[in-house]
């Protein structure tokens, strides 16, 4: 009997999160669409504690969060402070006892010995933003950070990137035999309500003051256009980096909740991104029709195609100059927003897991063969 009821459980995962940015909406949306296919996901928080509508979204959704304090890889003052981290988190492995574990933070492994499989995502690391953003050779202060990344990348059982060409770059930089497996992300459609604001406008969002987001760009365009931009997100980052807006509207910090509430009026969304190994902001920008105006990098080519408009990321008077072409242009604007939306569809949260599933069940196949058999039973 306690055989049977083994087979019956649902898969068991525990997966590391931080509350800093997308990877908190990765992580949150993974685990819902996850428990769809039989598996329940535990969400380790490392770095700033989640905000209380983060942890409201969370309780909504019915997912296990675990604050547990721990620093980032991006954050910590050494190496040291790392394993201390992952000593903590094979600890809290050891208590929870998950069929796997999968590290949104790969630099948790370069030291660590799970007891089960281990599938690492790859979304941003500080060697590939360093190229990206400044070139040139790394920083002291970033050269054991990649250690331990590389390390990490090397010992996963399976490798993932949201995009080919970050897998591409991830690939070179830490020489990697085979590029990770490609499984874009998803986001789960937030429904449209009747905006508040009817007036157009110019809208960007994410973690400003990041200098991959290169938001200095679209505060400089903002001081050629007619129509006002306005900036959701932080201007104050986790490791004392920070940028001011001189010519945009800074919104703060806002909820999910909050940004669909100006995602609905349509607005022209700006990405002037220098490094984006994804971004869920453009693709929550595209789900609500949102025409886009993108940076020229690799990773928005490759996923918004002709569905955007691109500039290089420097431009900010090409910015403008695109911002104003749709902002004149009603029916460009909406053409283009009808564009990003189809295109969007793509990204969706089922395709996402179907995407991690696969590479589960490669790991597992029989606790899946189990979870197919009950299904089939049922």
């Amino acid at each position: 009997m306690s055989a049977l009821k083994q087979a019956a459980a649902p898969l068991r995962v525990l997966m590391t999160a931080d509350a800093v940015g997308g990877v908190w909406q990765y992580a949150l949306d993974v685990a819902e669409g996850m428990r769809a296919h039989g598996i329940e996901t535990v969400l380790a928080v490392l770095g700033p504690a989640p905000s209380e509508d983060q942890m409201s979204q969370a309780r909504h959704a019915g997912i296990e969060v675990i604050e547990t304090g721990l620093p980032l890889d991006w954050t910590a003052d050494g190496p040291a402070e790392m394993r201390q981290a992952t000593r903590a988190v094979l600890r809290l492995a050891s208590d929870i006892r998950p069929d796997i574990v999968h590290l949104n933070s790969p630099a948790l492994l370069a030291d660590a010995k799970f007891p089960c499989p281990v599938v690492v995502v790859c979304h941003s690391c500080v060697a590939t933003w360093w190229e990206a953003v400044r070139g040139g050779s790394l920083p002291q202060e970033f050269v054991w950070r990649t250690e331990l990344v590389r390390k990490g990348y090397h010992k996963a059982d399976r490798l993932l990137a949201p995009t080919a060409a970050f897998a591409g770059a991830t690939a070179r930089v830490y020489d990697l035999p085979i590029p990770p497996a490609v499984v874009r992300n998803g986001r789960r459609v937030t429904q449209v309500r009747d905006p508040e604001n009817r007036e157009l406008f110019a809208f960007t969002a994410g973690r400003l003051w990041d200098e991959g987001k290169n938001f200095a760009a679209i505060d400089r365009a903002a001081a050629r256009l007619p129509v006002p931009v306005l900036a959701a997100g932080p201007l104050d980052g986790p490791n004392g980096a920070r940028i001011a807006a001189h010519h945009a509207a800074p919104l703060g910090r806002l909820s999910d909740d909050e940004v669909a509430g100006y995602l609905s009026a349509r607005p022209i969304f700006v990405s002037a991104a220098k490094y984006e190994p994804f971004g869920l902001a453009v693709l929550e920008a595209a789900q609500a029709g949102c025409a886009l105006v993108l940076s020229d990098i690799p990773t928005l080519r490759e996923l918004w195609g002709d569905a955007a408009l691109f500039v290089a990321p420097d431009d900010d008077a090409g910015l403008a100059r695109a911002i104003d072409r749709l902002a004149e242009d009603e029916d460009a604007r909406w053409a283009m927003g009808e564009a990003a939306k189809l295109r969007a569809s793509t990204y969706s949260l089922e395709s996402m897991s179907m995407g991690l599933l696969s590479a589960y069940r490669s790991l597992l196949p029989s606790k899946f063969n189990s979870i197919s058999l009950k299904g089939a039973a049922a």
